[in-house]
């Protein structure tokens, strides 16, 4: 029997919590600068020393960035819902995903999302989730390839977060899901699909770079990227030379990942190919990177050079089969808490 007196406690339920990267409130400068500020601070994205690199950063970048940021933001900004695409797209994501699980698993289950950079964010998101009863928690950051600077930081997040929680729930993490035969064939899919009916003679897989550094400090990333790539041709029963890798995003100085995406579009070009498409997979949800850079700076540079049609493959987002993936992924980790 518990005492009249005994703090109310809920029912326990068993919660679902993706995260995705994060986004700007909004593509004003001051949103802007909180944004960055907190992302290019994380010691997994920027490791260079703190006494290196704060000084450049609140110094001169934090100075000009938010305004250069802010206009790519805009251009791409969901008006309507005065949101980025990155957040309407991860929204639309969780309540495909609280539906099926619903569906599934009744009220023992609660789906949320959270950002790693900015709202909502992860220790908010969590502790709601435990003040509802969650007191086990699949934690699923929407990175398909593992990275210190993806993956990892979102799951460093989530134990920050757990530290503040006096009573903390079960927790897990989930695998990577960069070569799952259910999101090789989402992927290919989606190639099929967007490409049917045109021409283009190069499929140009796009991942977001990270400095050649880590790969040499032990990052598998590179490693995963270039397996998807190589089950994706296989899956369109492609011959080698059609789809290339390539990574995009250098920021900085030091060597990145190569080939760099925006060169290598414009040597296809050069090369006579004139006709290609881009995607890419290691995007869950279109943003930044996909909406404004692939479809507008590597694009233009493409064009420049002599292309003549760039068609960009969409990111899987809130499509069926892409849900049915990251539902498999659920599955497969929450075997035995409901």
């Amino acid at each position: 029997m518990i005492p009249a007196d005994h703090p109310k406690t809920p029912q326990p339920k068993t919660g679902i919590l993706i995260a995705n990267l994060g986004t700007p409130d909004g593509y004003d400068y001051w949103s802007m600068r909180r944004y960055l500020a907190e992302f290019l601070s994380d010691k997994r994205v920027i490791d260079y020393p703190a006494w290196k690199w704060q000084p450049l950063l609140q110094g001169i970048i934090l100075t000009k960035r938010p305004f250069t940021s802010g206009a790519n933001y805009k251009l791409i900004w969901n008006e309507e819902q005065n949101e980025s695409p990155l957040m309407t797209i991860t929204r639309e994501q969780t309540e495909a995903l609280r539906a099926r699980a619903t569906a599934e698993w009744g009220d023992r289950v609660m789906v949320e999302f959270c950002m790693r950079y900015g709202n909502p964010s992860t220790d908010a998101v969590l502790d709601r989730m435990v003040r509802a009863g969650c007191r086990r928690i699949v934690f699923l950051p929407l990175y398909p390839q593992y990275a210190g600077a993806t993956s990892a930081t979102a799951n460093d997040q989530l134990f920050r977060a757990l530290m503040t929680q006096k009573w903390q729930p079960a927790v897990r993490t989930v695998d990577p899901y960069f070569d799952r035969p259910d999101y090789i064939a989402a992927l290919a899919g989606s190639v099929r699909r967007t490409l049917e009916g045109k021409t283009a003679t190069k499929l140009v897989a796009s991942y977001h770079g990270m400095p050649k550094r880590y790969l040499e400090e032990g990052d598998p990333y590179h490693c995963q990227c270039q397996k998807t790539s190589r089950l994706l041709q296989e899956a369109l029963g492609w011959q080698d030379g059609i789809l290339d890798t390539s990574f995009q995003s250098v920021f900085g100085t030091e060597e990145w990942l190569r080939p760099y995406t925006v060169q290598h579009v414009a040597e296809l070009a050069r090369q006579g190919h004139t006709d290609i498409a881009v995607i890419s997979p290691a995007f869950a949800a279109d943003c930044i990177e996909t909406l404004e850079e692939i479809n507008g700076e590597i694009r233009e540079a493409f064009l420049h050079a002599g292309g003549k049609t760039f068609t960009y493959i969409p990111c899987l987002n809130a499509e069926d089969a892409h849900i049915e993936v990251m539902m498999n992924v659920i599955r497969d980790n929450i075997s035995g808490w409901v």
